[in-house]
């Protein structure tokens, strides 16, 4: 059983920022697109970034564009979301996820709360 381990959930004011962390195992990580998504009324893509041997290439919701940035660390196996700017409406739980061709894992997910 492949596990993914979310942290850095939490609640934070408007305008602040938090950092979400997500560890794979080492055996998936390396050939993994690693993204994050986002439950409200739908589970949504939030930000992926692709293997390092295909550029690290990163996408982003339109609603998170210039607030949000996602990077890998491959030496620790980890994704990392950067939120910045933080809105009531990035209120959600916050998933991890590894993809390829031949599988799809997601994490248990770590709640993300914007208020005053």
């Amino acid at each position: 059983q492949v596990q993914l381990v979310e942290s850095g959930g939490g609640l934070v004011q408007p305008g602040g920022s938090l950092r979400l962390s997500c560890a794979a195992p080492g055996s998936i990580f390396g050939r993994s697109t690693m993204g994050w998504y986002r439950q409200g009324k739908e589970r949504e893509l939030v930000a992926t970034i692709t293997t390092v041997t295909t550029g690290g290439v990163t996408n982003y919701a339109d609603s998170v564009k210039g607030r949000f940035t996602i990077s890998r660390d491959n030496a620790k196996n980890t994704v990392y979301l950067q939120m910045n700017s933080l809105k009531p409406e990035d209120t959600a739980v916050y998933y991890c996820n590894a993809k390829s061709p031949w599988y799809n894992y997601w994490g248990q997910g770590t709640q993300v709360t914007v208020s005053s």
